[in-house]
């Protein structure tokens, strides 16, 4: 994995604390968690505070996710709504962040010239044993702490600050103004520094997570759909007349799903064709292929040799069966034609569909596509970089030389474009 990390393809895009105040500042909310301090005098930081140094040092990567359910979150700039993620049990906990972020932009700002952030992303439950637990979820409330106390002392002084003009005497008590004196220094005019953040609940939308072996949770109007192992403890049992469970390994049931909600890109030429889509695909396969074949060779992505390799080894590729596919589905797609679903089978419904672009499931819709089309290593990264990590470590050396530059000069070279081609055009 050395090699992911030198290309920031793990852990990449972090913030790096080395500054002994914002050190002492994270050890303040360590230290509020119940843990130790970190010793480094340096290490990085997520979005949501996680450090995979402090985590390695700790020998704990779930030290800010204990359960894996009320994450923690440590806030010690503004800076960090720019940042990724890394490690999460939830795919939306970004998104969460985000929001938190956006409405309590101001209040953030101010926190953080001080003093630091800290507190849980707490759901209605403390563990997940079982489906029933993660449909119980329907909103999450931040809870919010300060080292130096200033979000209870700002709410204080508003108190004592609404006393004063609503009750006609309290004018007269000296103890109360002499401690409304002494809050005022730490907090500064509140009429103009709002410290305590207005919006902490926030709506929990569809999502993945890593509960009992990976679950997949769509919500619609009047129904919710759970994808995951039928052996999941609750599968099938909770509310049956709101529920709708699918087995991860029906794929036809899954793709029937997402095309009657509206959430998948069917196989058009008027898209295919300009995004290359089915190019995609085949130098994906091809080059997933090379390395099952001839483990000591390094691919290219140039068309001439993925030509080359697919003509010395014709048989391998008839018999594997995809690249024919493929080779059909483009010559049935041309001059944007399109493709009549009853034609295909669902594993070639996956290989030639997307989200549908603008869906505000098409993140998750993608990732989940991404599960039946393992070969390709571009739409694992974008989507799913724990899969793609799990890959890499099966991968032979000269293949993975071949990933990690792929992905650095076309998808690190302009994320947006290279997304915006190929899942939005």
């Amino acid at each position: 994995m050395e090699r992911l990390e030198e290309h920031e393809m793990i852990n990449g895009g972090l913030l790096r604390v080395e500054e002994p105040y914002l050190v002492e500042r994270y050890n303040q909310a360590l230290k509020g968690f119940g843990l130790p301090d970190t010793k480094l005098d340096s290490f990085q930081i997520d979005m949501v505070g996680y450090s995979p140094e402090i985590a390695k040092e700790f020998d704990d990567n779930f030290y800010l996710d204990p359960k894996s359910i009320n994450r923690r979150f440590v806030i010690i700039s503004p800076e960090q709504v720019h940042l990724p993620v890394i490690q999460t049990a939830f795919s939306n906990t970004g998104l969460l962040m985000h929001q938190f972020f956006e409405q309590n932009a101001k209040v953030i700002k101010i926190l953080t010239i001080k003093d630091v952030l800290y507190g849980e992303i707490e759901d209605s439950i403390l563990e997940a044993k079982e489906i029933e637990d993660l449909l119980s979820i329907e909103q999450v409330e931040f809870k919010v702490f300060t080292a130096n106390d200033l979000t209870s002392q700002a709410a204080e002084l508003r108190t004592l600050v609404d006393r004063l003009k609503k009750e006609p005497d309290v004018w007269r008590d000296d103890d109360l103004l002499e401690r409304m004196v002494v809050l005022a220094k730490s907090t500064g005019d509140i009429r103009t520094n709002q410290l305590v953040p207005d919006e902490v609940v926030f709506r929990h939308n569809t999502f993945w997570t890593r509960h009992f072996g990976g679950v997949y949770i769509f919500i619609d109007d009047n129904q919710t759909t759970v994808i995951g192992d039928p052996s999941a403890p609750g599968f099938k049992r909770s509310r049956p007349w709101q529920v709708s469970y699918l087995d991860a390994r029906d794929e036809d049931l899954i793709y029937q799903f997402l095309l009657e909600t509206g959430r998948v890109d069917v196989p058009r030429g008027s898209w295919i064709e300009r995004a290359e889509f089915i190019e995609h695909r085949a130098e994906m396969l091809v080059t997933s292929i090379s390395a099952q074949i001839s483990p000591d060779e390094k691919p290219k992505s140039d068309r001439r040799w993925i030509k080359s390799f697919v003509n010395r080894h014709t048989e391998a590729f008839e018999e594997e069966g995809t690249l024919p596919f493929l080779n059909w589905a483009q010559r049935e797609l041309a001059n944007w034609s399109r493709i009549e679903l009853e034609e295909i089978d669902a594993r070639g419904r996956f290989l030639l569909s997307r989200a549908k672009p603008g869906h505000p499931d098409q993140w998750l819709v993608n990732r989940l596509i991404a599960d039946y089309v393992p070969f390709d290593f571009m739409t694992r990264f974008v989507f799913n970089k724990p899969a793609f990590y799990r890959d890499y470590q099966k991968w032979p050396d000269k293949y993975r030389d071949y990933v990690v530059k792929r992905v650095s000069e076309d998808y690190f070279s302009d994320k947006a474009a290279y997304r915006s081609r190929l899942f939005d055009l």
